[in-house]
């Protein structure tokens, strides 16, 4: 008589206590008898890739490779937080190309800067004449520099976001002037490391991806 009681009892808890969900929100109710458990869930379609990280998994480098050979001159757009640059950047080093790294903030007219001899008036402070210092074409010089077994001459620049499409454009086109150059410009930032030809970036040629 006992036990059946007692069984009775147990199945009518059962009947009127339910299971304890765990709440929706950050924060739990007090006294839930249980600790709250959330569950993230990737929103946006979020591929495998986000997952694994960009760092563990880069199966682009050979295109990468490819497409600065095919096109010479790169518009990229690294992710914000950086540093995914820097295994391309590499994989350039190992294939034997030198690098000149320009910023573009500050680089005045890239065909001047770059081609041909250059003036630089160092800041006066009033007390001393202004005066006016002329230096040899960066790029030129630089390839006067390279060892006689190397690629050839990278030029990477930075936040070239800032240049007008037509300095774009003579940086896309810089390649057709010194064939041994190559040319990098860091136009924007992506959530992934992508990039695409200059030339399309800078109008010399139809961009296939932009919209009509």
């Amino acid at each position: 008589m006992w036990s059946g009681a007692a069984a009775a009892a147990a199945a009518a808890a059962r009947t009127v206590s339910p299971r304890l969900h765990a709440p929706t929100s950050l924060t739990g109710r007090r006294g839930a008898g249980r600790p709250s458990t959330v569950s993230v869930r990737a929103g946006g379609g979020g591929g495998l890739m986000d997952f694994v990280g960009g760092d563990l998994v880069k199966p682009d480098l050979g295109r990468w490779l490819a497409d600065v050979e095919e096109h010479k001159a790169l518009a990229i757009y690294p992710p914000h937080e950086g540093g995914y640059e820097g295994r391309y950047l590499n994989r350039l080093r190992y294939q034997g190309y030198y690098f000149l790294d320009l910023s573009a903030r500050g680089l005045g007219d890239p065909e001047s800067t770059l081609t041909k001899i250059h003036p630089v008036c160092p800041p006066s402070l009033g007390r001393q004449p202004v005066a006016r210092w002329y230096f040899p074409p960066e790029v030129d010089y630089r390839l006067s520099l390279l060892h006689p077994d190397a690629k050839g001459l990278i030029v990477w620049v930075y936040e070239a976001k800032v240049l007008s499409k037509a300095e774009l454009q003579f940086l896309a086109m810089l390649p057709d002037l010194r064939p041994k150059v190559r040319v990098i410009a860091e136009c924007g930032n992506w959530r992934k490391f992508i990039w695409k030809p200059l030339k399309q970036i800078s109008g010399l040629e139809p961009d296939p991806d932009a919209e009509e």
